[in-house]
């Protein structure tokens, strides 16, 4: 059965970098067995309801200001999948989900930077999923278990997000990482290795600098996490897969669930 993941997407300039973290993500999108589709929940699609995405071809979203013409210039034409779509549907109606269909949204930064870095001939068809930071992190992680029967189907679910993401706290030197950072990405580990869910569901007053790494205004990054763990409730195993920062704090993490 196909793992889930959480993979970090940080800041657009991974989309035109060639560093340790896009080297890696190259090689995961290289070593995994080759899914049947990927069904992504991303931190920069939010929705009070879940929304599902029946699309043929998808636009490319430029969702940022400031950056190099180069990232303008970048198009990620990866195709839907209506029969995986459709799977999605019939789960949230069993499990009592609800949710929304979406037919015109384009792939975000979230989405494509992530996917072009692990597929990047756009060759693996795609359904984009909404995410919804007022939820409690119980119900983002039954959103993800409902759909945990997609992996039996070879389908690869991921979370794309960061775990520490608060750009108020970004400093620009390249080669110091703050201590409250790693702080709670250590606390994150121990408690995803452990699947510890009441600590983590809690994490907002049990974890070192949850305030810090994971602000009020910025908690869409982090929770795609849970949507991710939830699609691998039936093993319950997280492994640390890649670790690093940028800018002092912004962590690039891939967990590997299952």
């Amino acid at each position: 059965m196909i793992p889930s993941f959480f993979i970090a997407h940080g800041a657009p300039l991974l989309a035109i970098e060639d560093n340790e973290y896009t080297q890696f993500l190259g090689q995961l999108g290289q070593t995994l067995p080759q899914p049947k589709a990927v069904v992504l929940f991303s931190a920069h699609w939010e929705s009070a309801t879940q929304k599902v995405s029946e699309i043929d071809e998808y636009q490319t979203i430029h969702d940022f200001g400031g950056f190099p013409d180069a990232l303008y210039q970048i198009q990620y034409p990866a195709k839907g999948s209506q029969t995986i779509a459709h799977d999605i549907e019939e789960l949230f109606r069993k499990y009592e989900i609800p949710f929304e269909v979406e037919t015109n949204r384009g792939l975000d930064h979230g989405a494509w930077v992530v996917l072009r870095l692990l597929y990047p001939n756009a060759d693996i068809p795609v359904v984009a999923m909404s995410v919804n930071p007022r939820l409690q992190p119980e119900d983002q992680y039954s959103i993800g278990k409902a759909l945990s029967a997609l992996r039996e189907k070879d389908v690869l679910i991921i979370g794309s997000g960061g775990t520490v993401h608060n750009l108020r706290a970004l400093e620009w030197r390249e080669n110091v990482v703050h201590e409250w950072a790693l702080g709670f990405d250590e606390w994150l580990e121990r408690h995803l290795k452990t699947w510890d869910l009441d600590a983590l569901f809690k994490y907002e007053s049990t974890a070192p600098n949850a305030r810090l790494a994971v602000p009020a205004y910025g908690n869409e990054h982090f929770i795609p996490i849970f949507y991710a763990m939830g699609a691998a409730d039936d093993a319950r195993k997280a492994t640390l897969l890649h670790r690093s920062y940028r800018y002092g704090s912004l962590s690039h993490s891939v967990w590997q669930f299952g």
